[in-house]
């Protein structure tokens, strides 16, 4: 992720979904994104949640986090551009990368 400094601007709505295409399974709800996350149990969730918390701090990006037990939702957005931004594309990819490897365990 690149620093949001001063005024950033939303990306258009073309842009959007072009970048949709490389994170699939999140899906666009008015000026975020969000993915809903499904684990077997409180631990793997937990284990999620913090494995995300290492990511967001590194990379200085961070989601909104629902936690429900065994799933967990995830909202991006970028609030210094009060929309979709080019950071919440990366991050959710790093996302998907860190279920990906959760999963391959």
């Amino acid at each position: 992720c690149f620093s949001c400094e001063g005024k950033v601007l939303p990306l258009s709505s073309t842009r959007v979904k072009a970048l949709l295409k490389h994170v699939p399974l999140w899906r666009k709800k008015g000026q975020k994104i969000t993915r809903v996350f499904k684990f077997r149990n409180f631990r793997e969730a937990k284990g999620f949640i913090d494995k995300i918390a290492v990511v967001a701090d590194r990379e200085n990006h961070h989601p909104d986090i629902e936690w429900f037990y065994n799933i967990v939702k995830l909202t991006l957005w970028t609030h210094a551009a009060m929309g979709l931004t080019e950071n919440d594309f990366i991050l959710a990819a790093k996302i998907d990368e860190i279920t990906t490897k959760m999963l391959r365990v």
